[in-house]
């Protein structure tokens, strides 16, 4: 059924169901039934967009046509590049005149996230070049605490 609908998907969008690209497409849903999260790494034009962006739409369209496999939930994305902002817009910082916490985007979307009560699954995408800044607070989010440190010592439990 998976496969199926991933073929119909594609050719939705006017793209060509290749069967490796499916297959990759497949390993991605199957990476997120053991793993909490994932990262895509390859060269630009490489198909990841694509890939997540398919795996989210067929899991959307199986849980909105009633799938009987509860794997199948509606996807929301929220999708940046991490390189475009600073690290205190990004996570949050301090105002050191006010002395107040201001959330940065990945903090208020997670933090967001953590809160929602429905099955449905939130993915948080930083869409660009890794890099070791901004990549080691993420270290506490996709190992097995799911959780998200925040320099003020605040932590973001994730849901699984």
């Amino acid at each position: 059924m998976l496969l199926k609908q991933i073929e119909i998907e594609l050719r939705s969008k006017n793209k060509q169901p290749y069967p490796p690209f499916m297959e990759k497409v497949i390993y991605l849903f199957e990476t997120f039934q053991v793993r909490f999260g994932v990262m895509l790494v390859g060269p630009t034009g490489g198909g990841k967009t694509t890939c997540y962006e398919t795996l989210a739409d067929v899991m959307t369209t199986l849980r909105k046509n009633n799938h009987k496999d509860r794997s199948f939930q509606v996807v929301h994305k929220k999708l940046f590049n991490p390189k475009a902002i600073s690290m205190g817009e990004l996570y949050g910082e301090v105002d050191f005149n006010s002395q107040e916490w201001t959330d940065g985007l990945a903090s208020k979307i997670m933090r967001s996230a953590a809160q929602e009560l429905t099955d449905d699954k939130s993915w948080t995408i930083f869409d660009g070049p890794v890099d070791a800044i901004w990549i080691e607070n993420m270290n506490t989010v996709l190992d097995d605490n799911m959780t998200l440190c925040l320099s003020n010592g605040q932590r973001i439990k994730l849901r699984p």
